[in-house]
Parts: C-alpha cells; structure tokens; sequence
C-alpha cells in the first residue's frame, strides 16, 4: 500500500511540475498609419483646410467624409489581426488627422466602438492642420502622461510651423512604454529639415532614457525619408543590425525589409519607398538572442498589405488606393500602406 501512495505522489508532482514549466505568453501589436487627410467636412479657424470643404476642390461633403470614416475603421481594425484574429492592434500612431471632431467620429465608429478604442490627440500648429494621434485599446495600453513636443527649425524660423512629436508615456501589457508618433517635414523640404527632426526626437529619447532607464521606447511616424537616410540612420541612430544598436540608438527592421526585400509603403514614379516606421530601443529587442521574454521584445514585424488596399488597375496599378487622384474621387483609402510590429511578453502567473 506505501508503494501505491509513493507512485501516486510521484505523479502529481510530476503533473505539477509539466504544468510549472508551460509558460503562457502575451502577444500585442503596435501599428502605425498615414490616413491620408482625414478632415472632417467644418473650416477650423487659422487652417488652410478649404480643399477639404464641401465648396472646396475634392468637393468634400458629408457621404464623402462618411465613407473615409468608414474606410479608415476597416484599415484599423485589420491592422494586427494577422496574428492576434479578433484582437488587433494595441497601439496605433496615426498622422494628417485634422482635428478631435475627426477623431470622434473615427472611435465612435460602430466596430471601432464595439472594440473599445480610445485616442490621444493635441492641436499643433500645422497651417495645413494636419497632426498626429496615437488610438489605442485600453484593455492593453494605459497611458499615464502625454504632451506635444514642438519642432523647431535649426534656423530660426518661426513662420512654417509644422508638426511636433506627439509623446505618450504608459504601460503596455504592465510594461513601461513611452512611444513618439511623429511626421516629419515633407520631402518638399530639403532634407535638413528632416536631419534636425531626427536630431530633435533624439535628444527627447535621451532625455526620456534618463529620467527611466527602465521604460521602453517606441518611435514611429511618417518619416518622409528612408531607414537608411540620414534623418534615420545617423541623427536618430536607428540601425540596421540589432547587434549594432547601442544604449541610446534604435533598431529598424525595416531597412532591411525595404532595401534586402524591395518592399515598400508608398510609390513615387514606379518605385517602393518605406517612410512609414516603427523602430524600437535596445531593450524592446531580444540582441543578445537569450530569449528572456519577461519584458516586452519584438516579436515579427510586416507592411499592412490587402488587396483593398492597393490599385487593381490603370496607370498606378499596384500603388496604394488614395482617396483622390487627379482631381477624382476614388472612395479609396491612403497613399501610404501600414506597418505593424509585434511584442511578445511572459506572462506573469
């Protein structure tokens, strides 16, 4: 009878001991999207905003705003399902939203409301008004403090105000994680201004990293420049190989999926640029390879592509569907295509 109770005992504690070692892991997605002149159908004082009226150019009246609402929630509400069905995206940075009014009607969006989003949004001084905004799930991130870092020209000019860099400081899935939605000036621009917004967000992260060492960071946006130009490389210090990314610099898995791959989020004259990016600080990344997942590291990574997405036909075939092009309107959805990344976390029991 002692035998039969020993090899009973035996095998709870093995049972106990198989169930010990199953560990459970939480997976979030972390997207970003240029939705393209998402404004709402109202003049907002002191914004040169009157293309987007409905007397103005695109003729932009109540069913056309309506079905870029409706467009946009379709794109959010796919990004990240691709791993996480039914789940989606935690985070979302998003940029050319006008106003609040947009972002309102955007959330209240019967299925982005079903999945309980929220955003965070602050008026900046565009002239054209367009800013960014960071939507986010609050069933995974909490954020705590927000505010809009300015851009500042190098130069001393205060006349074309652009966009700041919108900070937001949280937890995502009990992590510390602060991310930075920007878009930085156009391409219209000399690429200086685009070398001192990586210069600036820079100097933020260091700044962010010194107040606590411990959060993660997150910088992501429109970029308006390649991983491997300057802005990107150099001054933000975002690298190609996570063996090369130091204390400060960032990892960018994206040269590599642009310049190995060929893949890109937007077309200029036949050929794939990637502006679009989310690149991560050294601890968001496994360097080392030793697999230690009780903090948030990345995971996988993609561009957002769906065949709704992209021009089925005729000269642009291949791009991404716009909402306008040539004066018409396409019922489309951006000139940009998303990126999603992915974080991956033990669970703690």
């Amino acid at each position: 009878m002692k035998k039969i109770g020993f090899f009973v005992l035996a095998l709870l504690l093995a049972a106990f001991w198989a169930r010990a070692q199953q560990r459970q892991y939480g997976v979030y997605a972390v997207g970003f999207y240029n939705l393209e002149n998402l404004f709402d159908t109202l003049h907002d004082a002191g914004k040169n905003d009157y293309d987007f009226l409905p007397d103005g150019s695109y003729r932009w009246n109540k069913l056309r705003y309506e079905h870029k609402l409706a467009n946009m929630s379709r794109v959010l509400l796919d990004m990240g399902t691709d791993k996480l069905p039914g789940i989606g995206a935690s985070i979302i940075g998003v940029s050319e939203v006008e106003n609040s009014r947009a972002l309102d009607d955007l959330v209240a969006q019967p299925a982005m409301k079903e999945r309980g989003f929220k955003y965070i949004h602050i008026e900046g001084p565009d002239k054209r008004g367009v800013d960014c905004a960071l939507i986010y799930n609050p069933r995974f991130f909490k954020p705590e403090k927000w505010f809009l870092q300015p851009y500042v020209y190098e130069n001393g000019d205060t006349e074309h105000t652009t966009r700041g860099f919108l900070t937001v400081q949280g937890t995502l899935a009990g992590d510390p994680l602060t991310v930075i939605v920007c878009h930085w000036p156009s391409r219209a621009a000399e690429g200086k201004f685009r070398d001192w917004g990586g210069k600036q967000v820079r100097h933020l992260t260091d700044s962010i990293r010194r107040a606590d060492k411990h959060t993660g960071i997150i910088v992501m946006g429109d970029m308006n420049d390649d991983p491997d130009n300057t802005s990107m490389a150099k001054y933000l210090g975002a690298k190609r190989k996570m063996k090369d990314v130091g204390d400060g610099d960032f990892y960018n898995p994206w040269w590599d999926v642009l310049r190995s791959k060929g893949q890109g989020t937007l077309t200029f004259q036949g050929a794939w640029n990637l502006f679009d990016q989310i690149v991560m600080s050294r601890n968001l990344i496994d360097a080392k390879g030793k697999k230690d997942y009780r903090h948030l590291k990345l995971w996988n990574y993609h561009i957002f592509r769906r065949d709704y997405l992209i021009q089925q036909d005729g000269k642009y075939k291949g791009s991404p569907l716009r909402t306008h092009a040539g004066g018409v309107w396409l019922d489309g959805f951006s000139d940009h295509l998303p990126t999603v990344t992915y974080f991956v976390m033990e669970m703690k029991n």
